[in-house]
């Protein structure tokens, strides 16, 4: 892989701790038959939201009270391998460098040879449902992050 943002690929993919599984589904495929190339931004949401979920930050963010949610900033995907109709799938997701109120998740898709067919790296910003400016991460909350890494994002901070 030569994504610009894996440094060793080796090292980056024994990083990861947390994955979904996803079978890829007949309308997603396109006339050639193989993985359209919008739908693995799909598989990134969901397994992101189940990252989220794992880590206990999504019921906060959805609660009608709560005075924060969450936004995409930017969203890539690195294209490896060719998949098609009924490929089962495992989507990693990791936290990166976490900023203020920001951090970089990344993405790793594999197929059940355990192949890369997917990376990718995106964006995603807290912020105040009230301003729509960015809020800052909670100490509790960037604990949260490094008990899904099993290392510190933080000290991946710019």
């Amino acid at each position: 892989m030569r994504a610009a943002y894996i440094n060793d690929f080796e090292q980056w993919k024994e990083e990861f701790r947390f994955a979904v599984p996803v079978t890829v589904r007949f309308s997603d495929t396109d006339m050639f038959g193989h993985l359209n190339n919008t739908v693995p931004f799909t598989y990134f949401e969901y397994a992101r939201i189940e990252y989220f979920k794992e880590l206990g930050l999504m019921q906060q963010w959805l609660d009608g009270n709560g005075d924060k949610i969450i936004v995409v900033a930017d969203l890539q995907c690195d294209y490896a391998k060719q998949v098609f109709f009924d490929e089962e799938l495992a989507i990693h997701v990791k936290a990166g460098k976490m900023g203020t109120s920001s951090v970089d998740l990344h993405y790793w898709g594999t197929n059940a040879q355990g192949e890369t067919c997917l990376t990718g790296r995106g964006t995603i910003v807290q912020i105040s449902k009230a301003t729509g400016k960015s809020a800052a991460w909670e100490e509790n909350e960037k604990a949260l992050f490094d008990s899904v890494t099993g290392t510190s994002v933080r000290a991946a901070q710019q």
